[in-house]
């Protein structure tokens, strides 16, 4: 008797399901799913839902000299924080070289993950979440991307390349928007070109048998590619980045003035590289960043 209690309610069970699945996106979305995309299984979006959202929807792109990931402090720790102020946040795993290829250097032979793979998937998530805004409870034209170090690079190469589908090369149709509403690069690469560009990331993002591809370098620096529409801009370094060369957002700062972008650029005198949403990395100066990005934000909506 028990049994086919149960069994008649499983169909209600079901709809339940269903309707909740439809209506309320998952918080781990493999972006490629059902796609040929090669290694595209690696390419995950993590939801930072807040209780009451603010409609304000961030992509966070972690950094990692587009050889791997920074998940900690440049990615989850982000989560939680924009997730504490309303905030709904979009940690995105993106396609990265790998750790092996930085010594291995496979990639003389072997297409492995490079350019456009990282935009590709800048692209994907963005169009996923704004396709998906009513259900994640924000508002469609109100989804922004933060970076940080190579991740900076890709979120500020989305605001750069926006009119170019990237996704439509994978075979996804979108009506989504692809220009982010803002974008925020944290101590970024920049540049693709001497004497101020980090070549690990260079070399990660072109892969090893493109490294002195000349026009590819040019293509892909972003100082020399700000389109007129290019969404507003939060910058953010540090004086004594001894990673990725402070004059990287100095060249950035500047083509944006040229092109009369509206942005922000905050410079720190000391904080150094890599301290993401840390209490305890860079320093007490560096951690006030956030507090800024908030008030620029605010400023913004």
């Amino acid at each position: 008797m028990s049994f086919f209690k149960h069994w008649r309610i499983l169909p209600l069970l079901l709809l339940s399901f269903s309707g909740m699945a439809a209506g309320s996106p998952s918080d781990t979305v493999a972006l490629w799913a059902g796609y040929k995309v090669p290694h595209g299984k690696e390419v995950t979006l993590y939801a930072y839902r807040p209780e009451k959202p603010n409609g304000i929807g961030i992509i966070v792109c972690p950094g990692g000299s587009y050889f791997w990931l920074d998940k900690k402090a440049e990615g989850e720790l982000v989560g939680e924080w924009l997730r504490a102020q309303g905030i709904t946040a979009f940690v995105l795993h993106y396609r990265t070289a790998g750790h092996v290829e930085v010594i291995r250097h496979a990639r003389i032979l072997l297409r492995g993950k490079r350019h456009p793979d990282m935009i590709c998937d800048a692209q994907r998530a963005l169009q996923h979440v704004r396709d998906n805004a009513d259900g994640y409870g924000i508002d469609a034209g109100k989804v922004g991307m933060m970076g940080f170090s190579a991740g900076g690079h890709l979120v500020m190469s989305a605001a750069c390349f926006h009119a170019h589908s990237f996704i439509a090369d994978a075979g996804i149709r979108s009506q989504a928007s692809l220009r982010p509403a803002f974008v925020a690069p944290i101590y970024p690469v920049v540049t693709m070109q001497p004497p101020y560009v980090h070549r690990r990331s260079r070399r990660g993002l072109l892969g090893d048998n493109r490294i002195h591809d000349m026009q590819l370098r040019d293509s892909l620096s972003l100082e020399r590619h700000i389109p007129a529409d290019c969404p507003p801009v939060f910058l953010l370094n540090c004086q004594d980045d001894p990673i990725v060369p402070y004059q990287n957002s100095e060249l950035l700062d500047s083509a944006l003035c040229r092109k009369g972008i509206p942005h922000v650029y905050i410079q720190y005198e000391k904080g150094k590289h890599g301290f993401g949403a840390s209490e305890e990395l860079g320093s007490p100066e560096s951690r006030g960043w956030k507090e800024a990005f908030l008030a620029w934000l605010a400023q913004l909506f």
